[in-house]
């Protein structure tokens, strides 16, 4: 199993990067938003990849951050998304769009990727959504992932919840108050919000 490439970049395209790591060149499949993140061709590089072995051929397929290797690998579980479609998903949604869609059971979003049906995003969405946090979608998709809006997102539902709340009224109560007033910067005062606006 190759975990990962650490090489020079020689030659990239929106959907293929070629590495030379020590004198091999690595020819690995990327999607749209690894290739964003892709240095400059003659720069050093660093890919995660996942191996792929078919009969007919070995494939490498590369990622440029960690939670798009996982939701990568998460997709290739589901029963009809090859790797290949899996990319594709990842082309068409960024991790956090594509967590959001499947903790709402937004079918039509997923659908709207090329290669996606309306069965298989449903089958997708019954297979992942057990094993994707809609907190962390929320947060990602309003604030941007780690910083400290997308924190105080989280620590307000998760108040919720230890109040008694189901996770996806919390969840819910919270984008309705953050959006009702997205100056809000305390977990408490958003908290207070988020209950009086129940």
């Amino acid at each position: 199993m190759i975990a990962f490439l650490n090489g020079t970049l020689v030659d990239k395209t929106p959907s293929l990067a070629t590495l030379d790591v020590h004198g091999v060149g690595y020819e690995v499949f990327i999607s749209l938003s690894t290739y964003d993140r892709l240095p400059a061709t003659g720069a050093p590089c660093r890919l995660l990849t996942c191996h792929h072995v078919r009969e007919d051929a070995q494939l490498l397929f590369g990622f440029a951050q960690p939670e798009e290797k996982r939701m990568f690998e998460r997709l290739v579980d589901v029963n009809g998304i090859g790797p290949k479609l899996a990319l594709s998903v990842l082309s068409g949604l960024t991790v956090a769009e594509l967590t959001a869609a499947i903790a709402e059971g937004n079918v039509k979003r997923i659908s709207s990727v090329h290669g996606i049906g309306k069965k298989t995003a449903e089958r997708l969405i019954v297979e992942l959504r057990d094993k994707v946090d809609p907190l962390e979608a929320f947060a990602s998709r309003t604030a941007g992932g780690g910083d400290p809006q997308a924190a105080m997102l989280r620590d307000t539902v998760l108040a919720l919840t230890s109040l008694g709340f189901p996770q996806e009224q919390a969840r819910k109560m919270v984008q309705a108050a953050h959006e009702a007033d997205p100056a809000v910067q305390d977990t408490e005062a958003l908290l207070r919000r988020a209950l009086s606006s129940k």
